[in-house]
């Protein structure tokens, strides 16, 4: 027997002598508890170890269970803990193996009990044979991690067989199976999934149903199975998920449509079956087909996006929904859509339709029903919940978002801007921002967001330093820096020089701001006789040190939502209103917390 199915047969034969102990085996629930996280360990499956799993599989609550409203995992963890130190302490003082549940997490860790002195020094005269092998040890576990890798690795083999129709009538026998070919054709677009052919699959059509043997025959782990019953006016369709090794349903579903449109109902149960398959697997990226038109104008979307920054986004919702007209499968786009209609919502207070809102709130839900495991999805679902001031609902998004792809450093930037930065929680921005920094160093945008907040926090020598990692077109961030560090005469030169100056009414803002600062009062009223942008006028009477009259500006702003008003009530310019009474009414009429 190989090391590693040595460690793993010992594991369970500790599991199995834990579990028979008095203490566990008068309390199912815990016993389900350590069983479930260590036959996942030693599979192999640690990314199934979550609070929220362990809530449905174990405790049986709703897939929609939410931790942070619910501790029932976290308060049967520390009695688990609790349970396996008195067993220890105890009984299992002499056993070979011993399981622990690290606080903080739910992955077990297993390790040999302390040794006795006596021992200690036997096993230490040992070492230098230990030694001489190292070589070849170490070729070894090469080899063996070679090969774990590649087994954890391997996809899930699963069969869809044939749906039964269960009206009995010849002449529906096509919804069966026409619902079965869809279910095999959207789940072999899953990656992670090794999905039998349809060719397969419809040779079991009309066999007795014996899932073991079918998947014996099939070589698969897990059968789809269920059935269709067509009536006049509805349709019913039940589907389960089998575990093969032991005849177990992992999930099952039943859903009820009127039977209206065919193919409509065809692909919206398949996908809702398909989708609630990723989410119970944990297996997650779809490679989505795509007409080569429809991914070309995608693609130049995406690089309006990132080339031109804000404005990029605005510029590229046209294209975007192009791609949704040519395809309207394609749940990136709507992601994509969703992020654009919100950042431009956000942004510019004209120049977009009344029902932007809208759009921005259906491209998003849109793009989560199609593919709930797509990151984009959840990121455009934050955005949109933000710009409605919903933000617990947007902060839960943002996590949901990072969690199914921690390597994306937008998420953690429009966490931290839209979200955190906006509602005056600096430290914890900062905190997502170094996480963006850490997966994406170069990234203008993150050090863009990081300046940002550095300077609502007054670390005005750290946000020079990164507006200097911006690019060429950083004179407004270094002003603003150098406002912070008081050398407004260097700032003043480098804001009435913007080459945006004249539609950059932040940029207008903050010159009347720094003429104000710097003594040159008449220069500042003089742009404000200019100015009818209230964000513009605030920064300005800010600077002359009017409190009544920078309030008075950010009233009129609160047309422009709770996110714009929360970030100029961040920015350092405004700091003199920090502690006045007045706030207190004002972010609650904004939408703000108190």
């Amino acid at each position: 027997m190989e090391p590693e199915q040595q460690n793993g047969q010992a594991a369970r034969e500790q599991l199995e002598r834990v579990l028979s102990s008095s203490g566990f085996a008068r309390n199912d629930r815990l016993s389900r508890f350590l069983r479930f996280v260590v036959e996942r360990r030693l599979a192999g499956r640690d990314s199934e170890i979550k609070e929220s799993l362990i809530a449905v599989e174990v405790f049986g609550r709703k897939p929609d269970y939410d931790p942070k409203q619910h501790s029932i995992v976290r308060t049967e963890a520390g009695r688990l803990r609790a349970r396996l130190a008195e067993y220890y302490a105890g009984k299992g003082s002499g056993d070979p193996v011993v399981i622990e549940l690290p606080k903080g997490g739910y992955t077990p860790a297993f390790r040999q009990p302390e040794l006795a002195p006596q021992e200690q020094k036997l096993r230490s005269r040992r070492r230098w044979l230990a030694a001489a092998l190292a070589g070849l040890a170490v070729l070894l576990a090469a080899a063996m991690g070679w090969w774990w890798v590649q087994r954890n690795r391997a996809p899930i083999a699963i069969a869809v067989l044939p749906l039964e129709n269960l009206s009995h009538d010849p002449a529906y026998d096509y919804w069966a199976d026409g619902l079965t070919d869809e279910l095999i054709r959207n789940l072999s677009v899953i990656e992670g999934l090794a999905v039998r052919s349809r060719t397969s699959s419809f040779a079991m059509k009309g066999k007795p149903r014996d899932v073991r043997q079918a998947a014996r025959q099939l070589e698969v782990d897990y059968i789809l199975e269920g059935s269709v019953l067509p009536g006049a006016q509805e349709l019913r369709v039940n589907a389960q998920l089998v575990r093969a090794r032991d005849d177990s349903p992992v999930w099952s579903g039943r859903y009820e449509r009127a039977l209206t449109d065919v193919f409509a109902i065809q692909d919206e149960i398949s996908r809702g079956i398909v989708n609630n398959l990723r989410l119970r697997l944990g297996r997650g990226r779809r490679r989505y087909e795509i007409s080569a038109e429809a991914y070309d104008l995608y693609l130049r979307a995406r690089a309006l996006q990132i080339r031109l920054g804000i404005r990029g986004f605005a510029r590229s919702i046209g294209p975007l929904e192009q791609v949704i007209a040519t395809d309207p499968s394609f749940a990136p786009a709507y992601a994509s859509l969703g992020t654009s209609y919100a950042v431009r919502s956000i942004q510019f207070a004209a120049d977009h339709p009344p029902d932007e809102r809208a759009r921005m709130k259906a491209a998003a839900e849109k793009a989560a029903e199609l593919d709930p495991l797509l990151p984009e999805a959840h990121e455009a679902l934050a955005l949109v919940y933000a710009r409605d001031g919903q933000w617990e609902q947007s902060e839960k998004s943002f996590r949901r978002a990072i969690e199914l792809d921690p390597n994306r450093s937008s998420t953690y930037a429009n966490f931290a801007t839209w979200v955190l930065w906006a509602l005056g929680r600096n430290e914890e921005a900062l905190r997502q921002l170094r996480a963006a920094e850490r997966v994406d160093p170069l990234s203008p945008e993150v050090h863009a967001s990081l300046a940002l907040v550095l300077l609502s926090t007054g670390r005005y020598d750290e946000a020079a330093a990164h507006c200097a990692k911006i690019s060429a077109d950083n004179d407004k961030c270094l002003a603003r820096a150098r406002l912070g560090q008081g050398r407004i005469g260097d700032a003043i030169p480098l804001l009435a020089n913007l080459p945006t100056l004249a539609r950059d009414f932040e940029g207008r803002g903050l010159l009347g701001y720094a003429y104000a600062r710097s003594g040159h009062s008449e220069e500042a009223e003089k742009m404000l006789t200019v100015s009818d942008h209230p964000n513009e006028q605030a920064l300005i009477f800010a600077g002359l040190g009017d409190k009544d009259r920078t309030l008075e500006a950010l009233e009129r702003m609160t047309v422009l939502g709770p996110q714009r008003v929360g970030m100029y009530l961040n920015s350092p310019e405004l700091a003199l209103l920090r502690g006045d009474p007045r706030l207190k009414a004002f972010h609650k009429k904004v939408g703000l917390p108190e």
